[in-house]
């Protein structure tokens, strides 16, 4: 079973004027020249899904420079029914988001999250493993929230927590505030921690089966790739379950004992802010010895890996959603990508036509912000 968009209706987001698709249940191909609207087609969708713009696209910029109101609907099928999701926003209100559920209004976009599951696959995911930390904790979180909705809010309260006590500690290093203060939101800070801390570690263990399951068949078996959870509070995480008690002590231990260095630093030095999910490839850090080759085909495994873990997990694979990536691929790792992804239904973006031989679909062209008959 696979989510499947039926329709989608777009006007006034960014460039996008009267987009009215209704997009083929497997494969759906839209092509044009640059800056005439596929990303943004594809982003539409994606914020559909509750999470925020791929593109750090700010609220101002949602709406197309010379109008007053964009609008977004999108109809979807899972195993139990038909919804229909709509995100609507106008100037000079931008803050006030007008997002709906099957005609029920929904306090904030997040609030979409967890009922139309998307994988998006940018050019810039190409870099997830050679990029920066916080990349891949993004990633994982993401990832994880997807198949635990409870756990997001977890990481946007720690994220805030942090926030806090980094304030704090600067106070404290200025004389403005006392170090006792920092005891109430180390506990908190531990509790939270403790509990992203482990199930980021069962997710990358998930992670891991799969990815190198599909790393060793896009390398034809001549190479292996292994994904560690690194953490800086914590030494060993297998077996360990116990995230309100055992965790939470050792986690708790680990930020007082470093207290010192933190206030003199101004910031908290260890914690799940700063670990980090680690690729091996043949046994050698990724990140410092993978080839730009060994890094793309890294970056795709991690993708299908997601989306398989997401139809695992909620018995529906997710739409997948391929933003200009196969231009970036040659062309086995196209076609590897392809027929993992047979069985969801798939909006591909593209500059040229090639269209996926033997492949049955829909085939769009964009141009100026319109679909292009």
């Amino acid at each position: 079973m696979s989510m499947k968009i039926t329709e989608i209706s777009i006007n006034g987001f960014k460039n996008l004027k009267d987009i009215n698709v209704s997009p083929h249940p497997k494969l759906n191909i839209f092509c044009g020249d640059n800056a005439q609207g596929k990303t943004n087609l594809i982003e539409a969708v994606w914020l559909c899904s509750g999470v925020r713009s791929f593109r750090s696209t700010k609220d101002k910029d949602m709406i197309d420079i010379s109008g007053e109101v964009m609008s977004i609907a999108l109809r979807f099928k899972n195993r139990e029914r038909e919804q229909e999701i709509c995100y609507r926003m106008a100037k000079p209100y931008l803050k006030d988001k007008n997002c709906s559920v099957n005609g029920v209004r929904v306090k904030a976009p997040s609030k979409l999250f967890g009922r139309l599951n998307c994988v998006v696959f940018t050019p810039e995911d190409l870099e997830l493993s050679k990029g920066s930390p916080d990349k891949r904790r993004q990633f994982l979180d993401l990832s994880a929230a997807q198949i635990k909705n409870s756990y997001k809010l977890v990481t946007e309260k720690y994220d805030q927590i942090l926030e806090q006590r980094n304030t704090l500690l600067k106070n404290i290093s200025f004389g403005r505030s006392d170090r006792d203060e920092l005891d109430v939101w180390d506990m908190q800070l531990a509790q939270m921690g403790a509990y992203i801390t482990l199930l980021r570690y069962n997710y990358s263990k998930k992670l891991g089966a799969y990815a190198s399951k599909l790393y060793s068949e896009i390398s034809s078996g001549r190479e292996s790739l292994e994904l560690r959870y690194s953490s800086t509070v914590f030494g060993e995480l297998e077996g360990r379950t116990d995230y309100r008690n055992d965790l939470a002590a050792e986690y708790l231990e680990c930020i007082r004992c470093c207290r010192d260095e933190d206030i003199r630093l101004g910031f908290t030095g260890k914690g799940v802010h700063r670990d980090d999910l680690t690729a091996f490839i043949n046994g050698l850090p990724a990140r410092d010895f993978a080839s730009q080759g060994q890094h793309r085909s890294a970056a795709l495994v991690l993708k299908l890996a997601q989306a398989n873990i997401l139809l695992d997990e909620t018995g529906e694979a997710p739409v997948f959603l391929l933003d200009d990536v196969l231009s970036e691929l040659d062309p086995s790792r196209q076609e590897f990508v392809i027929s993992k992804i047979d069985n969801m239904q798939v909006f591909i973006t593209c500059c040229d036509e090639n269209i996926p031989e033997n492949k049955t679909g829909k085939f769009y062209r964009i141009k100026g912000g319109r679909i292009v008959r």
